[in-house]
């Protein structure tokens, strides 16, 4: 598992390679920022990877807040626009 600031966890993402791993916590990094400002009670979020080969990627997220926690889930043939979608969902709720 691989933590990012304490309070962002990314369960499955260990066996990507670098790059895609940068391109990851810049767009989790990105999401993140903007749903603490609309959710300003924020205290978690876990993504979790797992893929069927290497083109079809499931992702579960958690987003985790005092009041209670928003999860979605989203599945794709690319990395990035799965992980878009899965923490728009978030942010749609």
């Amino acid at each position: 598992m691989i933590e990012l600031g304490g309070n962002i966890k990314l369960k499955g993402f260990s066996e990507l390679d670098v790059a895609s791993l940068v391109v990851v916590k810049k767009i989790v990094g990105n999401y993140t920022r903007e749903l603490s400002k609309i959710h300003n009670d924020f205290t978690e979020l876990l993504l979790e990877l797992s893929s069927k080969g290497s083109s079809d990627f499931n992702i579960n997220a958690n987003f985790s807040k005092k009041s209670g926690n928003l999860t979605s889930s989203a599945n794709g043939s690319n990395l990035f626009f799965t992980l878009s979608a899965a923490l728009g969902n978030i942010s749609k709720k």
